[in-house]
């Protein structure tokens, strides 16, 4: 089931992906977008709702032979068995380790707001390739790490959190190019028993395709593409002004795009227009044996 083809972004023409987006309502100079929505306030709401104290992982463990993106690798070597030692009359011995890796885009990644742009002028002019609150590639670009937009500026998280379980309404795993509807994700929660007014600035709000069932058992078909939401959703988030977003797939988004003229639309209209994360391939079995659909989300990425 493929849902019919999305209408490209509304543009006046100033760019590709509709009118310009900045500046922010956090302001021109804001760089931590919607995690400005982590207030005291919010944590103490979040707070309320942890009845059990239990811990689930939503993410996947990195080791070899997870599935990477394009060319992306994952290593981890550990330098001599025991790397040092032995110390003193307690005769200490340690390990060291050593990791390369494309660190936030492997594994269960996390987009922060220098991930992805926009080219809103000339092809390769960088005055015009605009990022989140109309940052440009020239003000942003530098060889050691971002100037702007870094993932330093994004605040922690510590929220309402709700996995809306699209596999389990539809009773299967969802195919690759379909999307996920508004109508979906309603129905989802009547399903589910949430109200769609409960939601509150600052939650998060996830999406369970299946689509991880497929982890380390057919990466290529993982690779190959994904079910998820698309523009419609991406909107339904915004207005719910969600603090970031994710699901069990590695673009949250519907791949192929139902509008072969788009490509991680949803990307753009998340991230580049309005400041949103998104949290990838992450794993929601534990919480759905559970029927746990709504949670507290932790999460504070390295501050690198």
């Amino acid at each position: 089931q493929v849902a019919q083809a999305q209408t490209p972004p509304a543009t006046d023409g100033a760019t590709p992906i509709g009118p310009r987006w900045w500046p922010s309502k956090w302001g021109a100079q804001d760089q931590a977008g919607s995690s400005n929505h982590i207030t005291p306030a919010k944590v103490l709401a979040a707070a309320k709702l942890i009845k059990t104290g239990k811990i689930y992982n939503l993410d996947h463990v990195y080791e070899a032979g997870i599935p990477l993106f394009g060319s992306r690798a994952f290593a981890l070597r550990i330098p001599g068995t025991p790397s040092g030692g032995p110390f003193g009359k307690n005769k200490l011995v340690y390990h060291d380790e050593f990791i390369a890796t494309e660190i936030g885009q492997v594994g269960t990644q996390f987009d922060g707001l220098g991930h992805i742009g926009c080219i809103a002028g000339k092809d390769g002019d960088m005055t015009e390739m605009r990022y989140y609150n109309g940052i440009t590639e020239a003000e942003m670009a530098d060889a050691y790490g971002l100037k702007k937009l870094g993932i330093e500026h994004c605040k922690p998280f510590f929220t309402r959190a709700v996995v809306i379980d699209a596999a389990g309404l539809k009773g299967r795993m969802l195919n690759v190019g379909e999307e996920i509807t508004v109508a979906d994700v309603q129905a989802a929660l009547k399903r589910q028993n949430i109200a769609e007014t409960s939601f509150t600035p600052g939650d998060a709000i996830f999406f369970n395709t299946g689509w991880s069932s497929l982890w380390m058992k057919d990466n290529t078909r993982y690779n190959s593409g994904c079910p998820g939401i698309g523009l419609d959703v991406a909107k339904w988030l915004i207005a719910k002004e969600v603090a970031l977003t994710g699901a069990d797939t590695w673009p949250v988004e519907v791949v192929p795009n139902p509008n072969k003229e788009l490509a991680f639309v949803v990307h753009n209209e998340l991230i580049t227009k309005h400041g949103v994360y998104l949290h990838e391939n992450l794993d929601f079995a534990e919480v759905l044996r559970d029927k746990l659909y709504e949670f507290v989300y932790v999460f504070s990425p390295l501050r690198i």
